[in-house]
């Protein structure tokens, strides 16, 4: 009995998978859900308390490396900060690219969800870490843009194999945080000269 209850608990997630991934998180009911699997919203409810919970389990892997590289990011500072932002965002966004897939275009109301608020504080201390910790705009913006950027290239580029994509991501980020970094340092120059 046991095995048939761990194996309809998989069912069901598998099946939310794939339909969140046909027609998105809000496009999609507990009763798509059981039908796919063959079961009522009954046993989808016994398994999960609502479809927030059937997400919140298909994104908690995901949101445990989030977890990590917040903590790893907590103490950086500079260049050595912009570096372990980049490659650690690179990993999780190409690990977890199937499950980021499943939610484009609806990231900004899942984060008002409260089993995912926490996120939008670790997105920004990423963005922050990612810009190297300047509160000039360019740095920001240029974090910003690669931390939306790279889920939706991994999204888009499913066919590319995990380690060709990875190494695309990370030469983009490398180059779109080098240029940053070394105006930066040309402005601060040419303010001391001024000054």
């Amino acid at each position: 009995m046991a095995r048939a209850v761990s194996a309809t608990h998989g069912d069901i997630l598998a099946a939310a998978a794939r339909q969140f991934a046909v027609t998105g998180y809000r496009g999609t009911s507990l009763q798509d859900i059981a039908r796919e699997v063959g079961c009522s919203k009954a046993t989808v409810l016994y398994h999960f308390a609502n479809k927030e919970a059937l997400l919140a389990e298909l994104m908690a892997p995901a949101i445990a490396m989030l977890r990590d590289l917040d903590d790893q990011l907590a103490d950086g500072t500079g260049t050595d900060s912009q570096e372990a932002a980049a490659v650690g965002f690179v990993d999780l966004a190409v690990r977890f690219r199937r499950e980021i897939a499943l939610l484009r275009g609806e990231f900004a109301e899942l984060l008002c969800q409260p089993a995912f608020a926490h996120i939008q504080q670790i997105s920004e201390r990423l963005r922050d870490a990612m810009a190297g910790h300047s509160d000039r705009p360019a740095a920001q913006i240029t974090a910003f843009v690669l931390l939306a950027g790279i889920p939706e290239a991994c999204a888009e580029f499913a066919d590319v194999p995990d380690d060709e994509l990875r190494v695309a991501l990370l030469t983009l980020v490398r180059r779109a945080i080098t240029p940053v970094e070394a105006t930066l340092q040309h402005l601060s120059t040419t303010e001391d000269k001024d000054s």
